[in-house]
């Protein structure tokens, strides 16, 4: 009987990466929360100078350990059984993710299907109505407060429909990068991976401009109600994680330009395709359920 040939696992020594990391989440959740209480109070602080550094905190942690990940792999220290590791590893990331936007998803099914109807007087719930919101009719989107602040609808036309084709297009674009690196196509890998990059950087300008409509034109901000803050809370959350997926290709971009990956070794691109093809899922879902229905 034939053995396998021993395989040493490797196991890096102590990073910093980590606590680094965590110091700039926690920079960035109270730097974004603070700007949002000061922006809503219409008061200038050192919210937005925080946010700023936490990023900047996040984007050195992310080119430190990106690079020493890289150096480990590139010495060939890395064995069968720790791919299976990083592929098991990055299944349960994505698998958190999705848990993520579902509690967030969640948030807007019980407001829409249940809170509002029973807000209405609906299901024996007559004594709230008059006494929580008297007169109140149970109807989606919610663009008005208790306290009569009105607001417009976002359209599910014009600026979103094109991010949404512009995300699944990028998804088409980042397969065809994936099959010309298994195929060792080099140039169709680089060309279809720096399009899907450009198409990443144009759906978040878009959705910049999108913010801008929807505070400046349609009076619709985090102020506005349930509507308002579940508008936001999902569309923002994806943002960020778009943004982070776009550095993600940008960095396997330049380690294609360097001559990175091969077809039986590329587990760092793969890794970066479930990424992005997750989030573009996560549009298709939120398009549907918060722009059209």
């Amino acid at each position: 009987m034939q053995q396998q040939e021993y395989q040493k696992y490797y196991v890096p020594a102590q990073s910093i990466w980590p606590i680094i990391g965590a110091v700039a989440l926690f920079l960035i959740a109270v730097g974004a929360g603070t700007f949002v209480i000061e922006s809503t109070r219409g008061e200038s602080g050192f919210g937005h100078n925080i946010l700023a550094v936490g990023i900047a905190v996040l984007l050195v942690m992310l080119f430190g350990w990106f690079r020493d990940q890289i150096n480990e792999s590139m010495s060939g220290l890395y064995s069968d059984q720790l791919g299976r590791s990083y592929r098991q590893g990055m299944s349960w990331f994505i698998f958190s993710e999705v848990m993520f936007f579902c509690a967030f998803f969640g948030a807007l099914f019980y407001a829409r299907v249940i809170a509002l109807p029973w807000l209405s007087g609906e299901s024996n719930n007559a004594m709230t109505n008059e006494v929580l919101w008297p007169g109140f009719e149970a109807f989606w989107p919610l663009i008005q407060t208790p306290g009569g602040t009105t607001t417009t609808a976002m359209s599910w036309a014009g600026l979103p429909t094109i991010n949404t084709i512009i995300l699944l297009v990028s998804s088409v674009t980042l397969h065809f990068a994936h099959v010309g690196l298994e195929q060792g196509k080099r140039k169709q890998l680089t060309a279809m991976l720096g399009v899907t990059i450009l198409l990443g950087c144009t759906f978040l300008s878009l959705q910049v401009e999108e913010y801008i409509h929807a505070y400046q034109e349609l009076g619709l901000t985090l102020q506005s109600g349930i509507y308002g803050n579940t508008f936001f809370l999902l569309t923002g959350f994806h943002g960020m994680h778009v943004t982070l997926g776009t550095i993600i290709l940008i960095v396997l971009f330049l380690r294609v330009l360097k001559g990175h990956f091969t077809h039986d070794n590329h587990f760092a691109f793969q890794a970066g395709s479930w990424y992005w093809h997750f989030v573009d899922v996560v549009w298709v879902m939120l398009y549907v359920f918060v722009y059209v229905l």
